[in-house]
């Protein structure tokens, strides 16, 4: 399996209703795309690390899946939605569980 975490620092002028439709189109790849073992998104709790405000977690059931869900129209809607209220910086890592 593949497990995906990414975190967003958006813009200042970003909202939290913005913030919150991120979360919720991200949430909606979830039924529309195989390959999906779990996949979670929420707000940043931790104040130490606050500049990042929305998380996203994806596992895969692997390597192929990751691949076909980079590349998918709707998971790329989803990204196109994120640059377009103010995504500042972005991390993503990938690892083999």
């Amino acid at each position: 399996m593949i497990d995906r975490t990414v975190l967003i620092k958006f813009a200042e002028w970003t909202t939290d209703e913005q913030l919150n439709e991120v979360i919720k189109r991200f949430k909606a790849l979830k039924d529309n795309l195989t390959g999906i073992v779990d996949l979670q998104a929420g707000l940043n709790m931790q104040e130490k690390s606050k500049e990042y405000q929305v998380v996203l977690s994806v596992r895969f059931e692997n390597i192929a899946a990751l691949d076909a869900y980079v590349a998918n129209e709707q998971h790329q809607a989803v990204a196109t939605y994120i640059k377009e209220i103010g995504r500042v910086d972005s991390i993503g890592v990938d690892i083999e569980i």
